[in-house]
């Protein structure tokens, strides 16, 4: 099968022709203007597929057909917001021809427009897709998923891309020229405009038992899914879809240029962008992953119900889900699986089974969550994923009630001034190697209060479910120190991983934050923990583990 790829040595039709090197039965026309550049990208290319370099202008597409006669165009190129007048040059060229079509685009009004070409389409007998990308393809998977049991009223969305994934050229002229632009979309039910980069939102991206992202900061971005998804679901009354590239700082700047724009009516950005491309791909520092939420409102029955689904890609895995709807289609086309005929947008391209099969190859997670605020605090933070505890973990958080565990415990105690201060102040045991331990829980406020006893030595601490940056993590407060920490559920243990920390309120820094191996398990039906605590330069402040199982409180 050969497939014609415009924009083959870019971004993400460089990524495509990766994902597709297992395939020697495919040949791929690795096109662009620039020949130096698709002659070096096949020179580098390793795997099965047969890759071709060709020299090539979108302009000259309807020549390259009749020439090279694939089988698929593949339009990787983009921006798509520049197009013009005649931005529907390849899709007319392909119906011409008789040659299938897909393409990137993630211009809102362009993929909005492409179902004028049905009738056409269908009479060639060829099938023309939009937006088969992230934004609109996997977006309306997932809901589709969702709307199985409820009646969807409200959306919300956003990407985030690790800071280490890079960003084309391309991509960057498209989102810096539409900062500070009207963006379609639907609100209060209605078709409205808002300000493309000048409306934010926060957003924590956490799949159910993994360590969850850091809250990000989102904004809104001119995405396809704005315009297609609503005539999908007719009674949708808000859609928002947003993206939030890191580092936060310059996310921030585009924010502050995006209102100064709409607000003292300036020029486009677009001539920035070059700018705002070389810093982003140079400003490389954080952890190395990125991640993907929609949030959806509505009725199941006559129950209001929230629900969100997340995906985090560890690595360098994320950067090919954008490219990964185009791989899953065209594996289909290799068995005789072939969309139907004419064209349309992507929003019944995939579904969620079939991202999921391409996932499962890769560190790509997700999960669904739903907001049941009578929920107890480990089962609200874990969502499903507390279901898979062992169950004498399960049973330690599972009740609201006073209650009272007791057993044995070993402790080793610091021996620095600091070590000393931290248990003079907390209330830390000394060093045992066996001494009799209780913890009582109490109900306290929204969270629950812990009480430790080491042999007559007591300590406490308030835990909670965070909210606003500390949404899904668990809050535990010391005193006038709070620390946020993720709950990861791995190899049977409940791992608990600081990730944020307060002291009187006011966040401290990271390279400064205590920490340490702190987990939960079950061995022989016996409930263990296992706590150490360490401060960066400082060393140990303290280390206890040990067995606890329920007793009555008399």
């Amino acid at each position: 099968m050969k497939i014609l790829f415009l924009g083959g040595y870019g971004v993400f039709g460089g990524r495509l022709a990766e994902l597709l090197a297992d395939r020697p039965d495919l040949e791929l026309l690795i096109c662009g203007r620039d020949r130096q550049r698709a002659e070096a990208f096949c020179a580098a290319y390793r795997g099965d597929a047969r890759v071709v370099p060709v020299a090539l202008d979108r302009r000259d597409i309807a020549d390259a057909l009749a020439a090279h006669k694939p089988a698929l165009v593949v339009d990787a190129s983009g921006p798509f917001q520049d197009y013009g007048a005649d931005r529907y040059r390849v899709i007319e060229a392909c119906i011409a021809a008789h040659v299938d079509y897909l393409d990137f685009a993630d211009a809102a009004d362009f993929v909005f427009g492409v179902d004028g070409f049905d009738p056409a389409a269908k009479a060639a007998g060829i099938f023309v897709i939009s937006g088969v990308s992230s934004f609109p393809a996997l977006t309306a998977a997932v809901l589709r998923e969702m709307a199985r049991d409820m009646d969807i009223r409200s959306v919300e969305g956003g990407i985030a891309p690790s800071p280490y994934a890079g960003i084309g050229l391309n991509v960057m002229r498209a989102v810096v020229g539409y900062a500070g632009a009207p963006v379609k979309l639907r609100r209060d039910g209605k078709d409205a405009h808002a300000t493309g980069l000048a409306e934010s939102l926060r957003f924590t991206v956490a799949v159910p038992g993994r360590l969850p992202l850091r809250n990000i900061h989102f904004s809104l971005v001119d995405v396809p899914d704005l315009q297609v998804l609503p005539r999908e679901y007719p009674g949708m009354t808000d859609i928002w879809m947003g993206a939030g590239p890191v580092p936060e700082i310059l996310h921030r700047i585009l924010n502050i240029l995006a209102k100064a724009r709409a607000t003292l009516r300036l020029p486009s950005l677009e001539p920035f962008s070059r700018l705002f491309y070389a810093v982003l791909n140079r400003m490389k520092f954080g952890e190395h992953r990125g991640g993907m939420f929609i949030r959806a409102r509505g009725l199941a029955g006559d129950r209001d119900v929230e629900r969100s689904w997340h995906l985090l890609a560890e690595g360098d895995d994320g950067p090919y889900i954008p490219s990964m709807a185009v791989e899953a289609i065209v594996r289909k086309l290799l068995t005789d699986d072939r969309p139907a005929p004419g064209a349309r947008s992507a929003v019944e391209a995939l579904s969620l089974d079939d991202y999921d099969a391409l996932f499962a190859r890769r560190s790509i997670h997700t999960g669904f969550r739903e907001t049941r605020p009578d929920d107890l605090i480990y089962r609200r933070i874990l969502g499903s994923a507390f279901d898979t505890l062992p169950p004498r973990i399960r049973d330690l958080h599972v009740s609201s009630g006073r209650r009272r565990w007791a057993g044995e415990a070993s402790v080793v105690r610091g021996r620095g001034l600091v070590a000393r201060l931290a248990a003079m102040i907390v209330g830390f045991p000394e060093t045992a190697d066996a001494v009799p331990v209780t913890v009582t829980f109490d109900p306290e406020g929204n969270g629950e209060r812990w009480t430790r006893d080491f042999g007559g030595r007591t300590f406490s601490s308030l835990q909670s479910a965070g909210t606003g940056r500390n949404d899904c993590l668990l809050v535990e407060r010391f005193g006038p120190a709070a620390f946020a920490m993720a709950l990861v559920v791995e190899a049977g243990r409940l791992h608990l991983v600081p990730r944020r920390w307060t002291l009187f309120g006011i966040p401290m820094p990271r390279r400064l934050m205590p920490g340490g191996p702190s987990f939960e398990e079950e061995i022989g039906g016996v409930f263990r923990f296992n706590v150490e605590i360490r401060v960066p330069v400082f060393g140990l402040l303290v280390a206890y583990r040990g067995t606890l199982q329920p007793v009555e409180i008399s």
